[in-house]
């Protein structure tokens, strides 16, 4: 298999980069940090990391706050360095590396870009996945998990191995549904509260647990799963209020650029129902 190769830094058109399938959503306090910098220094210190393929687009692996930033200060360049050979687990290497060195993280997109990153550095090296052995097993023995992968990423990111086991294993036992009522949640989880998680085996129990704090109607994932266990009964709740609360979350979480890519994808649905909503208060 070929190396990946360098091959030019240059710059490139901010409009021509393909920015989707990432693995969270950009931090609005990252890139309004990045703006105020970049408005008080006159430049942007990093350059952004892009993969050419083969029919010639270009694809962002790393510096998603970057491009974000060049965009809303109306850049139509920005300077990036283009490689070319890139396989997707390199990609997904790169990029989870460079949020988890540059941006600040909070637990749960730690969890789920650590997860990932042992995912893929198995499929890397995998003659590191041997189950489980002494250490690992005290700590969790529900999760096999690579000890070349943790003692690497241990040391890379300046955690303790304990750290990165417990955050892996919160971070594997979510599926992207799960992470995405997480994200929306009113109170953000905690590392505890994934911790929590984690030690949850029972499918249906963990997506209850998981339901409650997107609702916000559990404080905490301890107490959501003692309620759980219980068998407390859950609310009836309206599945249309409950689907507008998830959009407007969605929505306010949102930068404006993707908001305004919304409207335009959606304007012809939208006219109707706005012109309805006019004719009534008439």
């Amino acid at each position: 298999m070929k190396q990946p190769t360098l091959m030019q830094q240059t710059r490139v058109k901010v409009a021509e980069i393909d920015c989707r399938r990432r693995l969270r959503p950009i931090s609005e306090a990252g890139v309004d940090s990045l703006i105020a910098s970049i408005r008080e220094t006159g430049v942007m210190k990093d350059a952004i990391h892009l993969r050419k393929k083969k029919d010639g687009s270009l694809v962002l692996i790393a510096g998603g706050h970057r491009l974000e930033a060049a965009r809303r200060l109306g850049w139509e360049e920005i300077e990036a360095k283009i490689w070319t050979d890139v396989t997707d687990d390199w990609a997904a290497i790169m990029e989870i590396d460079d949020n988890l060195a540059g941006a600040e993280m909070n637990p749960l997109d730690t969890a789920v870009f650590l997860a990932t990153r042992k995912q893929v550095y198995e499929r890397l090296h995998p003659e590191t996945k041997r189950g489980l052995a002494g250490a690992v097993a005290r700590w969790d023995a529900t999760e096999p998990s690579s000890v070349a992968f943790v003692k690497a990423t241990a040391d890379k990111f300046g955690m303790s191995e304990r750290q990165v086991f417990k955050i892996v294993a919160a971070g594997s036992r979510l599926g992207p549904d799960e992470v995405a009522q997480l994200r929306a949640a009113p109170r953000q989880v905690t590392l505890k509260d994934l911790t929590e998680i984690a030690k949850i085996g029972a499918p249906t129990e963990r997506y209850d647990v998981v339901r409650q704090l997107a609702e916000g109607s559990a404080r905490s994932a301890a107490e959501a799963w003692r309620a759980v266990k219980r068998g407390d009964e859950a609310p009836i709740k309206d599945p249309v209020d409950d689907a507008f609360k998830t959009m407007l979350a969605q929505w306010l979480r949102a930068p404006m650029a993707a908001r305004r890519r919304l409207v335009d994808e959606l304007a012809d649905q939208l006219r109707p129902m706005l012109a309805f909503q006019d004719g009534g208060r008439s």
